[in-house]
């Protein structure tokens, strides 16, 4: 079984970065492609990004597309997601997943794997 753990969520204001972490455990942790999603209250999980195993091939949301990078350090077992210029509307909990789906997918059905998640919380 496959475990994950995220941090580096946080209350920042608007224009602020943050860097998620998403450290994994149990299997070996470069078998997995990695994604983040996000969810807000009253929302549905919302895909933001993934990467395959070696971090060569990613996707992105539109919404994340050139403020959001997702990377790894598969020496360290972690995934991370780095975001800038936050605005209010990224306001969400934050979860990272891992899928043994080779080609990098979006379909949130594909991830078997799930952290507890991380808040982030952007004020004006």
């Amino acid at each position: 079984q496959l475990q994950l753990v995220e941090s580096g969520g946080g209350s920042v204001h608007t224009g602020a970065s943050l860097r998620l972490s998403c450290t994994a455990s149990g299997r070996p942790f470069e078998t997995y492609q990695m994604a983040w999603f996000r969810q807000s209250p009253g929302k549905e999980r919302e895909y933001i990004a993934s990467l395959n195993w070696s971090g060569r091939d990613t996707k992105y949301s539109d919404s994340a597309k050139g403020r959001f990078t997702i990377s790894r350090d598969n020496a360290k077992s972690t995934a991370y997601l780095q975001m800038n210029d936050l605005e209010p509307g990224d306001t969400a909990v934050y979860y990272c997943a891992a899928t043994g789906v080779a080609l990098v997918t979006s379909w949130i059905n594909d991830y078997d794997y799930w952290g507890q998640g991380t808040q982030v919380t952007v004020s004006a």
